[in-house]
């Protein structure tokens, strides 16, 4: 059913998987490798796309030599550390495909999962994971069970697990998305804001591979609920809208030229 929708599509879908990077050196090379287990058993083409924010380790010699190495690979290095919503806007930003995934670099979730997540497209403008017995510490378990409560409560998207690194959308509606810093928190309710539909998949969940997470308790649960907060105050103000009749009028160019 997947293939027959890609064969007969006016243009062939592809894909670009953004992997946002800050201070991951340890988990990049069994990354690559994870990520050439998926490409190609992806039904659309696919390719990989790696966004330094600003890394004081290894990272972006890594990344280097990772792209030199493989086809399909890229990566681009913003100049400082800007967090990972700027990350993800870069990424977006220099994608040229007709969908866009987003993985964590951290390998808590496996690039496979996303071969679940082509059947729902494109009858689905995001297809997103819900982490399933989840390997975190307790901190982070407790941290995010309050902060994805306190969001559901205060927006009603009907997401149930906002923070899982595993999405695919369409480019475009990507493209469209409002940004402003903790947005990537609000992607699926982002993209609902624009009419889009999103369905969510369950998909595996592992312990973190190597390094240390960048995230504490206080971060964890303040930055969710501040930017709940900014997220109700932009939707509000969201301008969204569909031309249901119009006439264009011909210069007199045009119509020399019929």
């Amino acid at each position: 059913m997947v293939n027959e929708f890609y064969r007969e599509a006016p243009v062939k879908p592809s894909l670009t998987i953004l992997v946002p990077v800050y201070n991951e050196a340890e988990c990049l090379v069994r990354l690559s490798e994870a990520l050439d287990a998926f490409l190609p058993q992806s039904p659309i083409p696919a390719q990989v796309l790696f966004i330094n924010d600003g890394s004081t380790d290894n990272s972006l010699h890594m990344m280097r030599e990772i792209c030199a190495r493989r086809q399909g690979y890229g990566y681009i290095s913003l100049s400082q550390n800007k967090g990972l919503s700027t990350a993800i806007k870069a990424g977006i930003d220099h994608c040229q495909s007709t969908y866009i995934g987003y993985i964590d670099a951290d390998l808590q979730t496996s690039p496979l999962d996303f071969l679940l997540f082509f059947e729902h497209l494109p009858e689905h403008e995001m297809v997103c994971g819900i982490r399933m017995k989840r390997k975190d510490t307790f901190v982070k378990k407790i941290s995010s069970r309050i902060a994805n409560g306190f969001r559901r409560r205060m927006i009603d998207d009907g997401i149930v697990d906002t923070g899982c690194p595993l999405k695919i959308v369409d480019a475009a509606y990507a493209k469209r998305v409002p940004f402003f810093d903790g947005m990537h928190r609000f992607l699926p309710a982002l993209i609902q804001l624009q009419g889009g539909r999103v369905k969510q998949v369950p998909v595996q969940h592992f312990e973190r591979y190597a390094g240390t997470s960048k995230y504490h308790l206080f971060n964890r649960i303040w930055g969710p609920l501040n930017d709940t907060f900014a997220f109700r105050w932009m939707r509000k103000r969201y301008i969204r809208y569909t031309i249901a009749e119009q006439s264009v009028n011909k210069t007199a160019a045009q119509h020399e030229q019929v």
